[in-house]
């Protein structure tokens, strides 16, 4: 298929027009896409040097921005799927079985407001077996959580990855009286804001969260009729645990 063609029929599926300003989406690359007629595509959360190495057929969409100029053709997806119904944000609800009743941030459609019926340990076991692209990686060992709590949980708010980075959603979760915000990127200051504040939190870590997105966006691309793989680039950090170094 013509790149060109391609980029429309995913701009048919998930407009542009959608994205926050600013946002850095849409194609990234060496190659003039006029000139490029796609075979497959790769969907990645981020874009690393070492995957960087498919042929000029191949299109890698990624979920974030790549913070290099690819020699393969990259075609970025961002807070379009975020916000689009149907998205990132309705996928993660979807993952631990919450009815979605609102937009979170009503001036961007960012996150979303939902109902459940359910506690912390029991979204835990959601998370743990839905918040992986393969179920033997180890990017979800353990989770951070401010205000544990055993009671039972009604309104619980969702914020498809950085959400905990921004103080400004941890207050306004608390202001729509939620009694769980679960998102990634817990700060120091937000941890301490939430612990005051009174309001749960749960960080799955910004990559994990998106996960259920990213499936959710490979199903969806799918319909465009190209072959679709997800590739697992995993966690851009490793979680080392001191107690195992040995003098």
């Amino acid at each position: 298929m013509k790149s060109i063609d391609l980029f429309n029929e995913i701009d048919k599926l998930i407009p542009k027009r959608l994205a926050l300003k600013n946002d850095d989406i849409g194609y990234h690359g060496q190659l003039n896409p006029k000139n490029l007629n796609i075979e497959k595509i790769k969907i990645m959360m981020d874009l690393y040097p070492e995957y960087d190495n498919y042929n000029k057929n191949t299109l890698i969409i990624t979920h974030h921005p790549p913070k290099f100029n690819p020699k393969t053709p990259n075609y970025t997806i961002h807070s379009n799927w975020d916000i689009i119904d149907g998205g990132a944000n309705d996928a993660l609800a979807e993952s631990l079985n919450l009815k979605v009743i609102d937009y979170f941030d009503k001036n961007t459609k960012i996150g979303r407001i939902c109902k459940g019926n359910t506690n912390i340990k029991e979204l835990l076991l959601k998370i743990n077996n839905n918040f992986r692209i393969d179920k033997n990686n180890n990017d979800i060992n353990s989770v951070r959580i401010v205000n544990y709590k055993n009671s039972n949980i009604k309104n619980i708010a969702i914020i498809s990855g950085f959400g905990l980075s921004n103080l400004e959603y941890i207050k306004l979760a608390n202001k729509l009286n939620m009694d769980l915000l679960i998102s990634g990127d817990l700060t120091q200051s937000g941890a301490v804001l939430a612990r005051n504040l009174g309001i749960s939190i749960i960080d799955t870590n910004h990559h994990s969260c998106e996960i259920p997105g990213l499936i959710k966006l490979k199903e969806t691309i799918e319909k465009i009729g190209l072959p679709v793989e997800i590739i697992d680039t995993g966690l851009p950090w490793k979680d080392i645990n001191l107690n195992s170094i040995k003098k």
